[in-house]
């Protein structure tokens, strides 16, 4: 993913399709449930794309099947504590985002943006930005990061907005570094049976 100029919806613009069925398709919004299929499919597509090589295709697979149901895009899409974002092209999806408020699961990612912040959860986290493999590099990842941007801010004002990536993906890396993240410590991160070695990240208040 890499990050492109052109000019996003802020979050507070962002049209829902539950709310707003005739709104003009294009850019980003909110998704509703009518979106989880679709935002599930494409995330088995994206998933893999973003775990380092060698990683087993059981591992993924298994990944996918618990945690990137259809079920689990319904419940973030109706979520108090979760903001679901999708870049609609009117005719289909072409990236996704989730964002989550709340403590981080793990202890060392808590004690990094602890230690970072000086601040107690609960955090946004920006748990998941992926685009389609055919539109890398075209401006959807930009537009989603910029929407996740004002997204977190309404979602949890004033609080520490962080994330987590594998430290072998160094292309998601400088994206997030020009987005604004900085590394401020690392995790461990379980993918079916193989742990990872996960950067923490966190992006400067603006």
């Amino acid at each position: 993913m890499t990050p492109e100029h052109s000019p996003a919806p802020s979050a507070g613009n962002l049209t829902d399709r539950r709310t707003a069925p005739g709104a003009r398709p294009g850019g980003v919004r909110r998704a509703g449930i009518d979106d989880a299929a679709e935002t599930a499919w494409l995330a088995a597509l994206t998933f893999p794309l973003a775990c380092p090589p060698g990683t087993p295709p059981s591992d993924m697979a298994t990944h996918i099947a618990h945690k990137l149901t259809p079920g689990h895009f319904r419940e973030w899409a109706t979520s108090a504590e979760h903001a679901l974002l999708v870049h609609d092209d009117g005719t289909r999806l072409l990236g996704y985002a989730l964002l989550v408020l709340g403590r981080p699961e793990g202890a060392a990612e808590a004690e990094a943006v602890l230690a970072a912040t000086g601040r107690e959860a609960p955090y946004v986290e920006l748990s998941k930005i992926y685009v389609h493999p055919d539109v890398l590099g075209g401006g959807v990842a930009g537009a989603l990061m910029r929407s996740a941007v004002d997204a977190a801010a309404q979602l949890g004002p004033g609080l520490p907005f962080w994330l987590g990536t594998n430290a072998r993906n160094e292309r998601a890396q400088a994206f997030y570094g020009k987005s604004g993240f900085e590394v401020v410590g690392r995790r461990t991160k379980r993918v079916g049976d193989l742990d990872h070695d996960d950067l923490v990240l966190l992006r400067a208040q603006a």
